[in-house]
């Protein structure tokens, strides 16, 4: 589409002997004081100017952005790409599919649904690291993926064929961010017009994974979006935002021996989760940026959901240029990189100061060895303090704890940790110390099991015990500094007679085939066989709950004795009952740290002045004994890491092994559904569509579905683990003839609406205040007089009733993953509204793209303030406001007990734009596409 071009931007650039058209930000005035992501908006507006969506007036108002105000301005992005990955895209392909159909039930041409800009799924998600510890892990797991998710490859391989603009990255390639910082990203766009123009433009995206903003650190703006808004994209629609606040992080220094980039993204996590980054762009910039590695800006970047922005962007300069090379891009996309990026003033340059909303520094020399858990990637800890903490935190999640020694600093370092995701807040009051805690003996009381394993090994099993050490998830092994310190470390303990302690699950699973190629040429391999850190898959495996079940007689174990155990993992989430059902506490560390852990063997240890465990020479082997120097880390990156590795590996990206090549593909424009499948299913979201909207309704006589507290995620939600045979999915697989073995999990499960609908507010931890002293997806069913029973069949008897339904819920409520089915399930079981004390940024939208209202309880007030059980009835009045093109700041909600007595308040309405109002009145964004392509 050509821009209208009000302010004569489009020009010309030449590069190579080619030339480029593009379109120039100096010809609008006061661009030049404009932080870099919002200059790549802006040029996004130049662009994509059409007089209609995007008006002369869009960009004066970019342009004259006030860096003090609160967002209130709406803008249409345009991104140049969509990525997907499996668990995600599956379903995005689906109601892809679905929406053909629809298209011609509404007598429009289904050709129309088709990707308009280009989208790249990843296949990443589906490993599970149910082999480990042996040669043969990687093909057992392998030979399971395949066996287990056919039919989805199989959709997936059709839909590769039948929608043009869509191409799949078969399983077994890598982690689909790390892929895109290693292969697919552009930085630059270059792109051929239907006229042969050659255009440049900034490579922008929008993915269905929220860890997309992975690739912020090589330059490219993009974040994470729900599946639902993705599809919308695809399909040319504009991402509707408000111009946002942008915080500046000043960087200076170099990090000190001993931290790693791992400590350095904590750091940042803790500091801004606690500054406040909700919904704002984060832009790192200052002298420190130009010795920030680009591995390390990538590991910053992704860890951007988890302080909560919605970007976290690092400008271009050599170092990305740097990368570009050294991964095998071409010369002639290199030099576009640079001459772009210099020519429209969004080169960094380290002494610049743009205006920022508000502003950040980190000396970082000042950072130090740190963990983050036991359950929200924001809560670090120094390594130093990792035993007392882990010692505090376990009453949360033992009972009866007690403590020797002399730690009276403990009740005042770590006080009561975050309620529960689902029970009532603390307001922060430390909690008591436990009762022994002053005594003078220095160890904790405890009653271990004794263990024994099928080879005849015996050990004890306690509070603590690390079952799970795993290197995993992109945020780390994208990065061949902490991947390598990993294998040193592994070296010298192997050196030093160490072995894994035998109730530790090691898994190795990198992002990419390029760590094993470094790895092997470095020689180091064979020295993380040998502590059991065997390549189990290339994918994301223990960070999304793929973590394969604990060693069976220790899983009994912990079972038979409620023991909480722990996971290390070098991921990005360790969301309560995400890792694994055995596993309650779970902490983010370096993969160094965690192949130390695994030598441990408990988190309660402190690994900075206790030994790991006992060398060859009968003498104690210390951290520090093990630990690589930064020089032999540099060294062996140097040695082993080659350019053409990246050119090899990616040479043939979307072909995949013979096991891919041989699925039988599907044919047809429209796809073949298998009433029969458990995997893929027509979605209901289409059904009984009308060619226009019908006028939207207040609510009336609503009744609480569930009552929830502080922090509950979309992995509370909409779980993406194991499936529980007792759970309504697994009473619905059993039923069509699926075996325990063959549940696989929530996650790969999600082309199917019935296994999904059924799985909404399933996870295990979820505490429903409703149904007091219970925990997973029950509630208090008020047709059946207040029974406690499932969510699933209490949501079935009040359609049955024709009640709607609505959530009650705390503080960032929707955090965590960009899952659609999150909000999808929402939907399907009933619910109507959500009112919550404060949404994450994705969930929100998502709700809105599925035609759910999300409500904000007033400011200062909460379901505790105002008195509310759950037990009442609702109305929610003034909803009809949006049918006149009206967006109420408030609607009315009025809450009645029983006895007569009504609690009213204004809830704070979160549409916050027109095209989201004009989405809630289609009944979702898929609607709105579906109609607008109709008549298009």
């Amino acid at each position: 589409m050509s821009s209208i071009d009000s302010f004569g931007a489009k020009s010309h650039l030449e590069v190579d002997g080619k030339n480029y058209e593009i379109y120039r930000l100096e010809a609008v005035e006061g661009q030049q004081r404009l932080p870099y992501s919002l200059k790549v908006l802006l040029e996004n507006l130049l662009r994509t100017e059409d007089g209609s969506n995007i008006t002369a007036d869009d960009i004066r108002a970019l342009a004259s952005w006030d860096a003090d105000a609160e967002p209130g301005t709406e803008i249409q992005f345009t991104p140049a790409r969509v990525i997907l990955q499996d668990f995600t895209g599956v379903p995005a392909v689906v109601d892809l599919a679905a929406m053909r159909e629809a298209m011609a039930e509404l007598g429009g041409d289904p050709a129309k649904i088709n990707p308009l800009v280009p989208a790249e799924l990843v296949i990443d998600h589906s490993v599970v690291a149910d082999a480990f510890g042996s040669a043969n892990a990687l093909q057992i797991n392998i030979d399971l993926e395949f066996e287990r998710n056919r039919e989805r490859y199989q959709f997936l391989r059709w839909g590769q064929e039948a929608f043009d603009g869509l191409k799949v990255v078969p399983p077994g390639t890598g982690i689909v961010h790390q892929v895109n910082i290693e292969h697919l990203a552009r930085v630059v766009f270059p792109n051929e017009l239907p006229d042969g123009t050659l255009q440049a433009y900034p490579d922008t995206l929008v993915g269905t994974d929220s860890h997309t903003t992975m690739v912020n650190g090589l330059g490219v703006l993009g974040w994470g979006v729900g599946g639902i808004e993705a599809e919308a994209a695809m399909l040319g629609q504009p991402v509707s935002m408000l111009i946002p606040r942008v915080v500046g992080f000043k960087l200076s220094g170099e990090l000190p021996d001993g931290a790693t980039a791992t400590d350095l993204v904590l750091t940042i996590t803790e500091m801004l989760r606690e500054h406040g980054v909700v919904g704002k762009f984060v832009e790192f910039y200052g002298p420190g940026v130009t010795g920030v590695p680009l591995a390390n800006r990538a590991t910053i970047g992704n860890m951007s959901p988890e302080y909560g922005s919605t970007a976290a962007i690092f400008p271009v300069d050599d170092e990305t240029l740097k990368y570009l090379r050294f991964t095998g891009r071409s010369e002639h996309q290199v030099a576009l990189v640079e001459a772009y990026a210099k020519a429209q003033g969004i080169w960094h340059d380290p002494q610049a100061e743009p205006d920022y909303s508000e502003r950040l520094e980190l000396d970082l020399s000042t950072v130090v060895p740190s963990l983050a858990g036991p359950k929200r990637p924001q809560d670090r800890v120094d390594l130093s303090d990792a035993k007392r903490s882990f010692r505090v935190a376990l009453r949360d999640y033992a009972e009866d704890v007690e403590y020797g020694g002399h730690d009276e600093a403990v009740a005042e370092t770590f006080p009561a940790s975050d309620p529960t995701p689902g029970a009532p807040a603390t307001n922060g009051d430390p909690a008591p110390a436990p009762k022994d805690y002053e005594g003078a003996k220095g160890e904790r009381a405890s009653d271990p099991v004794e263990v024994t394993l099928e080879d005849g090994t015996s050990f004890t099993l306690d509070h603590g015990a690390v079952t799970i050490a795993a290197i995993t998830s992109c945020t780390n092994t994208s990065n061949p500094s902490v991947m390598i310190g990993a294998a040193l470390l592994a070296k010298n303990a192997v050196d030093r007679g160490l072995e894994r302690k035998p109730w530790v699950k090691t898994t190795l699973a990198p992002g990419s085939k390029v760590v094993m190629d470094y790895y092997d040429r470095a020689g180091l391999t064979p020295y993380l066989d040998k502590l059991g850190f065997n390549l189990v898959g290339y994918g994301c495996t223990t960070c999304i709950g793929n973590s394969g079940p604990l060693i069976p007689e220790v899983s009994q174990a912990v079972q038979e004795a409620d023991l909480a155990v722990v996971s290390v993992l070098s991921g990005n989430r360790n969301f309560e009952g995400r890792i694994n059902p055995d596993v309650k506490m779970n902490y983010l560390a370096s993969p160094p740290l965690v192949v130390a852990y695994a030598l441990a063997g408990s988190m309660d240890i402190d690994i900075t002045t206790e030994p790991l465990g006992t060398g060859a020479d009968g003498e104690p082997v210390y951290l520090a004994d093990l630990w690589p120097s930064p020089q032999e880390i540099q060294e062996t990156i140097g040695r082993a890491l080659q350019s053409q590795t990246f050119t090899d590996e990616y040479a043939s990206v979307f072909e995949g092994d013979e096991q891919w090549k041989s699925l039988p593909t599907p044919e047809g424009d429209t796809f073949d559904w298998d009433p029969e499948s458990t995997y893929i299913r027509k979605p209901t979201f289409f059904d009984g569509m009308g060619a226009e909207p019908a006028a939207v309704e207040d609510i009336a006589g609503a009744r609480v579905l569930a009552k929830l507290g502080d922090s509950v995620t979309t992995d509370h939600i909409s779980p993406a683990g194991a499936i529980k045979a007792e759970s309504p999915a697994g009473h619905y697989l059993t039923g069509h003839g699926i075996e325990r073995r063959d549940f696989n999990s929530y996650g790969s499960r999600r082309g199917n609406h019935e296994v999904m609908i059924r799985g909404t507010f399933g996870n295990i931890r979820l505490r429903n205040q409703l149904a007091p002293g219970t925990e997973g997806g029950v509630t208090r069913d008020f047709t059946e007089g207040g029974e406690v029973t499932s969510i699933f069949e209490a949501a079935e008897h009040y359609q049955q009733h024709g009640t709607p339904l609505v959530v009650l819920a705390g503080k960032e409520y929707g955090s965590g993953s960009s899952r659609d089915w999150a909000a999808k399930g929402t939907l399907l079981l009933g619910v109507e509204a959500v009112i919550a004390t404060s949404f994450e940024r994705i969930h929100r939208s998502n709700l809105i793209g599925m035609g759910v209202l999300p409500l904000q309880f007033p400011d200062g007030e909460d379901a505790e303030s105002l008195g509310l059980t759950g037990e009442e009835t609702f109305d929610i009045s003034g909803v009809t406001a949006l049918n006149d093109g009206e967006i109420p700041s408030t609607v009315a909600v009025v809450a009645r007990s029983q006895d007569g007595t009504e609690v009213r308040f204004d809830a704070r309405l979160r549409i916050d734009t027109p095209g989201e109002a004009t989405y809630y009145r289609h009944g979702g964004i898929l609607q709105y596409v579906l109609r607008s392509l109709r008549d298009g």
